[in-house]
């Protein structure tokens, strides 16, 4: 009988490793109870907590006017002509003649400046077809032009001539042609996985709208809410784009884990730290509307779903590595699975922690400009609940997503491990190369002397 030949534990191939993997190799019958015995009433404590929790649509309320909260219609810019500032009014303070302050500035353009008299007609809702006029000062960050769509507020309790403005522009066409382009490549690369990953994406948006922020309009509780709504993206994503299998269901289990660290460390430092999570014109116009709405709560929620994407890439990564490793030397036990997984997960854990930072910092870029504009300390910019809403944010989900490296590589490691010898799983792991039988049965006879 000629020799088995041996691979090394240290084979380069797995750190080759990507996002997109060959098929796993399947495990045991009895390790696939074991793993059904978890998941199961986990999937079934889900459903049944999307049944209780389910809001039905969000609640009415009369609005109020105020910023988001605005009955809105479409228009369209049919006109736009030169004035003088000063023949229409448009200053808003009178002119100081200091133009050291920005309203000093203001009102000497305001005074002397060019402005542009918009006619927008509106092109949806009862008063389709109404035409008004709005002034555009030189120095407004927003300038209209001639057959621009725009979005008009509608304040039916104002005078007529003052019940329309416009209030943003209409973007609808850029930013579904972007979502197209993002789509088609995510096609054209992932192919079927591609298409599967876009489902997947479009039913954890609809858990979001039709579930997330519904439920937590009603009163019920932020915390349980994410915790619910979370699980079902974080199931129904993972086993649509990467299969049901075992290699799956070890990634959920670490993912779950994870965000239950993720959700006592959140629920910890956000009251330790006396976090209200009301800390601007829409946090307070939300805390206005609905009352009841536990705002911190709803803090710790974001910082559960925020998390919740990245941790998935972590799990399902770390999962397949240790997958990669078993199928490449059949021979390695748990704990030398478990050290070689872990040196792929280090230089995953520096890559993921970067992102998520600078992703976080990236959001909160003009907050950080102004608090440098007024040359504040670092201790107090860091301790402004403005900030440290932020640092908590990244930090916590920081902590988990580091965590869930040796927690994942943990459980594929002993998931993988814990075949039995002579199962079609554990054949089928060690054969990748060797069509015969005896290569696959020298390296369990080393298995079983360890």
């Amino acid at each position: 009988m000629t020799s088995t030949p041996t691979t090394s534990p240290q084979t380069p191939e797995p750190h080759g490793h990507s996002h997109s993997h060959g098929p796993a190799a399947p495990v045991s019958r009895h390790l696939r109870k074991v793993i059904a015995a978890v998941l199961i009433p986990f999937a079934t404590a889900v459903l049944v907590g999307l049944a209780v929790l389910w809001p039905g649509g969000a609640p009415a309320h009369e609005r109020s006017g105020v910023g988001f909260d605005r009955q809105t219609e479409q228009g369209t810019v049919t006109q736009v002509e030169k004035v003088n500032c000063k023949d229409v009014n448009a200053a808003q303070v009178p002119p100081t003649g200091d133009t050291s302050t920005p309203e000093g500035r203001e009102a000497v353009n305001a005074q002397q400046g060019s402005c542009e008299r918009a006619t927008i007609k509106v092109t949806s809702g009862k008063d389709k077809g109404r035409t008004f006029t709005e002034i555009v000062q030189p120095d407004a960050p927003r300038q209209l032009n001639e057959g621009q769509g725009v979005v008009v507020a509608y304040a039916p309790d104002a005078p007529r001539d003052l019940q329309y403005s416009v209030t943003d522009v209409n973007r609808e066409f850029p930013m579904a042609l972007l979502a197209g382009l993002f789509a088609l490549v995510v096609v054209l690369v992932g192919r079927m996985r591609g298409v599967m990953a876009l489902i997947a994406l479009a039913l954890s948006f609809a858990v979001l709208t039709l579930f997330i922020l519904p439920a937590i309009l009603q009163g019920s509780n932020p915390l349980v809410v994410a915790v619910v709504g979370a699980s079902a993206i974080m199931l129904m994503s993972l086993y649509m784009c990467h299969g049901l299998t075992a290699r799956t269901s070890v990634a959920v289990l670490g993912t779950l884990i994870s965000l239950l660290l993720i959700g006592l460390l959140g629920s910890l430092f956000i009251g330790w730290a006396s976090l209200t999570g009301n800390t601007d014109d829409n946090t307070g116009l939300i805390h206005g509307l609905f009352p009841n709405i536990d705002m911190s709560g709803l803090l710790l929620a974001g910082v559960i779903i925020g998390s919740l994407g990245v941790l998935d890439d972590v799990t399902v990564t770390q999962t397949s590595a240790v997958w990669e490793l078993r199928q490449a030397d059949p021979t390695m036990g748990p704990k030398a699975l478990y050290r070689a997984g872990l040196r792929i997960g280090r230089d995953h854990i520096a890559s993921v922690v970067n992102t998520l930072v600078l992703a976080y910092a990236g959001a909160a870029l003009p907050l950080l400009l102004l608090f440098s504009i007024a040359q504040s300390s670092v201790g107090t910019v860091a301790t402004s609940e403005l900030v440290a809403v932020e640092i908590v944010r990244t930090l916590v989900g920081s902590i988990g997503l580091v965590a869930s490296v040796p927690v994942t590589t943990a459980l594929a490691a002993l998931v993988v491990s814990a075949d039995r010898p002579g199962s079609a799983g554990s054949s089928e792991a060690g054969a990748d190369s060797a069509p015969s039988g005896s290569p696959v049965r020298s390296g369990k006879g080393r298995r079983r002397k360890k």
